[in-house]
């Protein structure tokens, strides 16, 4: 069995919002600490913004 993670569509309602969720910096989108903390787990691919920083980012330890 495959064990790759489901990507999960977003509803309607919950579209990302420019400069809420992500901005442009030199043609790159920036996710903002407002998103990554509403994700609710670390990627570990070391975000700008991530909130979990403090965290040990290999263990993509989600905020309680």
């Amino acid at each position: 069995m495959n064990k790759t993670k489901a990507k999960i569509k977003k509803p309607e309602s919950e579209k990302l919002v420019e400069n809420v969720d992500y901005y442009f910096e030199n043609g790159l989108m920036v996710l903002t600490a407002h998103f990554l903390k509403n994700r609710s787990y670390c990627c570990a691919n070391g975000c700008r913004h991530c909130p979990y920083q403090n965290k040990n980012q290999n263990e993509n330890a989600a905020v309680s």
